[in-house]
């Protein structure tokens, strides 16, 4: 059954507006989206096939109802990618944070974005504080590298460590949260010392 009313939108929107905080949506949320507006389509095609004063304004009703959850949809989309940005920055400076509140696509989003912060904040800033020079590899071997990192939960706390590329990871507290090379995530589930989100 779609839950999705023009109604219900509207009041979704209302909420992402007022509270600071990433709103709960359904995780059904985009699915019954895509469902809604079909719907609206189908009707407003079934209504120009009919020829009347009362059919016009109907289509013009339907029409202009269609054209409003959508300029609905986008900005409540824009919103909470805003936040998730917002969110992103914050688990890339502190190593935490991550929001229940996403939908599965909005988690992959995150997830993207905290790794891609994450990288160029390290490769950057953290070089630069070492006074070394900032070391960006070409996009190739970036990609390569981030197929292969895992997100994790740290559920103990680990001191700093160097892998055998003289890469220096940590030190990481409890509850942290790091996009990690997998072998190195795998090691840490592995003991205990972590789990995979």
């Amino acid at each position: 059954m779609n839950i999705i009313t023009y109604e219900g939108v509207y009041d979704l929107l209302r909420k992402e507006k007022i509270y600071p905080e990433l709103q709960k949506v359904p995780d059904t949320f985009l699915t019954e989206v895509i469902s809604y507006l079909s719907e609206k389509t189908a009707i407003l095609d079934s209504q120009k096939q009919k020829d009347s004063i009362f059919a016009e304004k109907e289509v013009e009703k339907t029409a202009k109802q269609l054209e409003n959850i959508k300029k609905m949809l986008k900005e409540l989309y824009e919103r909470r990618e805003n936040k998730i940005v917002k969110l992103a920055l914050i688990a890339s400076k502190t190593g935490s944070l991550s929001n229940t509140d996403m939908l599965k696509e909005e988690q992959e989003m995150y997830n993207a974005l905290v790794s891609n912060l994450t990288y160029y904040r390290e490769n950057i800033l953290t070089k630069v504080l070492d006074k070394k020079q900032p070391s960006l590899n070409n996009k190739t071997e970036k990609s390569k590298e981030e197929e292969n990192l895992k997100t994790i939960r740290f559920t103990n706390p680990v001191p700093q460590f160097i892998d055998n590329d003289q890469k220096i990871y940590g030190p990481f507290k409890e509850e942290h949260v790091a996009n990690l090379p997998s072998k190195i995530a795998e090691l840490l589930i592995r003991n205990k010392k972590a789990e995979e989100i």
